[in-house]
């Protein structure tokens, strides 16, 4: 008897236990294609590869013993047909092998042995071989108040322990994990999820895969990816309800009055995936059809919420779906690249009420992610409400609207523009405005987040377009001096008096009428400060910033910041104030060459001055 394996029954060991079972296989022909895909998934770190190029060896050894014959045959698969394997293409060449040399088809492959018959093929179907425990072995590292466990070849078991906002990451064993255990633990949590209804594999990459089994969420590591196994085994310690929280009525309120946009932000650990769970249980009870968007899926969430994962590992796609599905409130567990603030917002402009999950440090951090990646009169309509989560509670709450008005600190009526209006949810007093001013756009606190600041965004802000102003027209050094929000001191050099004032003061008085403040101009000799001033605006304190090399070239003075992408920040040189900008969504900020700030910019690279870039 002739017998052509496929590779699904050379790596389960198939092949070499029925030539031992003592049957009638005289020879068996092995594919080509079959050893190429083994190779290819050896190469790639796959275990089933290895596995069964081991099952070719003992077929070897069965050879040399003359327990049966063994023969390569066929080709190897081409490239695309390699690419395809997932689609039949591999599945396709064996079947055509099995029928060429009148050979009987031995699979695992439930699939295969089916399409084989349907083509008069003679399939011999064996069950395919279960892998794993059907546990999880490192289950014995939890006890109840352990969030995550931490395992790396030839390091001590480490877990994070404690109630959610007094975690500490600890040693809890003495024992040093050698290759051997993690390789074995690591293979079994992933045959494991494979074969079990409770666990499912969400990533699997060449050294990195991504594990759910029941609640635990495990990442596996694997080199050359990392520098040895690693496992990380994370699962909740706690399911909250809303009624928990402080603000419990208000923002239940809040989220049944309509369908909502929503950011719950805090620093990694500070319970906010917990929080967004209770918002996803309490919007369920309430009536509303509740999905979730996770890559991993690690929600604890009732089984009524589906939870959707990237669909062709693109979040787009999977919300083109949704939009089909037609769900009230979606669940958008982790809001971190401009796609997924992209996919957030286009999804809540067409009508889905979204709640986020955004990692940051103040809830205004969460409202400035949108700054460059959303139209800025839009972001109200996109986010209207912001949950700062600190240690397992609502530390604060902030509803986002949209007001016409002259900018806090500023007086002229004529400055009126549209402005994002911050408030805190429970005192109803503005936080913080965010506007368009000169073409940059800027987060300004006011009342209670302005106190301890020596110097106000607006008091920055005025200051930064008066020194613009008048140096578009003064030939020498120029220096300001704010005297409140309606007055301000202009120092320049004595020849340039006539040019700034102009004709009968016509000049200063069009400056005075576009910035809507009244502005003293006198001599550098008249400056109280003038013996500490060394030719800067002022300088803005000496902490350290992001060290950046600006590129000039004939437009446009270019600094670099992919990593700040709709952040304001301010640059300095040598640690005194140039300018504030917010960092466009190409992670850049171009200064046209020939205005004033560029100049400034310019001298301070000539002069080699440190130029640095700090948060706003």
């Amino acid at each position: 008897m002739k017998l052509v394996p496929d590779t699904s029954a050379v790596i389960d060991g198939r092949v070499s236990e029925r030539v031992e079972s003592g049957g009638d296989v005289e020879t068996v022909c092995v594919p080509e294609a079959v050893v190429g895909e083994l190779e290819s998934q050896a190469n790639s770190g796959y275990d089933t590869g290895w596995e069964g190029l081991s099952e070719l060896q003992r077929l070897t050894e069965l050879a040399d013993e003359g327990s049966v014959t063994v023969e390569y045959v066929g080709r190897r698969t081409k490239p695309s047909e390699a690419t395809g394997a997932h689609e039949g293409d591999i599945d396709a060449v064996i079947r055509d092998i099995a029928e060429e040399h009148g050979a009987t088809l031995l699979t695992s492959d439930q699939v295969q042995a089916e399409v084989a018959r349907a083509k008069g093929i003679e399939v011999e179907f064996v069950e395919a071989r279960t892998r794993g425990s059907g546990g999880l072995v490192i289950e014995e590292f939890f006890d109840d108040e352990t969030m995550s466990v931490h395992l790396k070849t030839g390091t001590k078991p480490k877990a994070k322990r404690g109630a959610i906002g007094e975690m500490h990451y600890q040693t809890i064993g003495e024992e040093v994990s050698d290759e051997e255990t993690m390789k074995a633990w690591a293979d079994d949590i992933e045959n494991s999820a494979r074969a079990s209804p409770d666990g499912f594999v969400e990533l699997s990459e060449p050294g990195m895969s991504i594990v759910q089994f029941r609640d635990y969420r495990i990442a596996l590591a694997r080199p050359p990816f990392a520098d040895g196994i690693e496992i990380t085994a994370v699962r909740p310690i706690v399911k909250t309800e809303l009624d928990e929280y402080e603000f419990a009525d208000e923002l239940r309120d809040r989220l049944s009055e309509r369908q909502r946009g929503v950011l719950i932000s805090g620093a990694p650990g500070a319970g906010k995936s917990t929080f967004a769970q209770a918002v996803a249980e309490f919007l369920n009870d309430s009536d509303y059809a509740v999905k979730t968007m996770e890559k991993p899926r690690d929600l604890q969430v009732g089984p009524e919420i589906t939870q959707y994962t990237a669909l062709d590992g693109q979040m787009s796609k999977t919300a083109d779906s949704l939009l089909l599905v037609r769900p009230d409130y979606t669940i958008y567990d982790e809001v971190r690249k401009t796609d997924d603030f992209e996919v957030f917002a286009d999804m809540r402009l067409a009508g889905v009420g979204m709640v986020g999950v955004v990692h940051a440090t103040r809830a205004i951090d969460a409202l400035q992610r949108l700054v460059g990646r959303v139209e800025l009169g839009m972001i109200p309509q996109v986010v209207d409400t912001v949950v700062y989560i600190e240690d397992g509670r609502v530390d604060t709450v902030y509803d986002v609207q949209t007001q016409v008005k002259v900018p806090e600190g500023l007086t002229a009526e004529d400055l009126a523009r549209p402005v994002i209006q911050v408030t805190d949810f429970e005192t109803d007093a503005p936080a913080y405005e965010i506007y368009t001013f000169n073409r940059q756009v800027v987060t300004v606190p006011i009342g209670d987040e302005a106190e301890g600041r020596d110097e106000t965004g607006v008091s920055r802000l005025a200051r930064q377009e008066i020194e613009r102003e008048i140096r578009s027209i003064a030939r020498g050094h120029v220096e300001v001096e704010l005297q409140g929000q309606e007055k301000a001191t202009v120092y320049v050099d004595e020849d340039d008096i006539s040019y700034v004032i102009g004709k009968g003061g016509g000049r200063i008085s069009d400056i005075e009428d576009r910035l809507g403040i009244d502005i003293d101009v006198r001599t550098h000799e008249d400056n109280p400060a003038q013996s500490s001033a060394s030719g800067g605006s002022g300088g803005s304190g000496g902490e350290e910033g992001d060290v950046v090399t600006p590129e000039v070239t004939s437009r446009h003075v270019v600094v670099r910041m992919d990593d700040h992408v709709g952040e304001t920040v301010e640059v300095r040189a040598d640690g005194d104030y140039l300018f504030t900008a917010t960092v466009s969504r190409g992670g850049d900020i171009q200064v046209s060459r020939g205005s004033a700030i560029a100049d400034e910019l310019e001298q301070a690279i000539d002069r080699k001055q440190k130029i640095t870039v700090h948060p706003a």
